[in-house]
């Protein structure tokens, strides 16, 4: 049986990237030897892996890959430190002009 990852790279620039595979080490190897110029971690190098996550479906994988691309930079950062706990506040929205900041008497 075939097992897929979905990844997140940290880059030089401390930027994230996210990625999906089937073979983990292979992907990585690629994505640090740089045999892809036009590839976004090309120009990023040295690379570090941070998390990665296994599943059963390619399907599921994808799914999650979608989602975690669209996260914060604090929400990568939660899942890469292990803390899945954080992810609800993260959430959150914190603008301080979002209904549920607002004070009592505004409202």
């Amino acid at each position: 049986m075939r097992i897929y990852y979905v990844y997140i790279l940290k880059c030089s620039d401390d930027s994230y990237y996210t990625g999906v595979t089937n073979n983990l080490e292979r992907r990585f190897t690629e994505h640090t030897s740089g045999i892809h110029p036009t590839a976004y971690t090309h120009s990023r190098r040295p690379l570090q892996l941070i998390f990665y996550r296994s599943f059963k479906y390619i399907n599921d994988a994808i799914a999650f890959e979608k989602q975690v691309k669209k996260w914060s930079r604090k929400k990568k950062e939660a899942i890469a430190n292990e803390c899945w706990d954080e992810l609800s506040t993260l959430a959150e929205c914190q603008n301080e002009t979002h209904s549920k900041n607002k004070k009592a008497e505004e409202k």
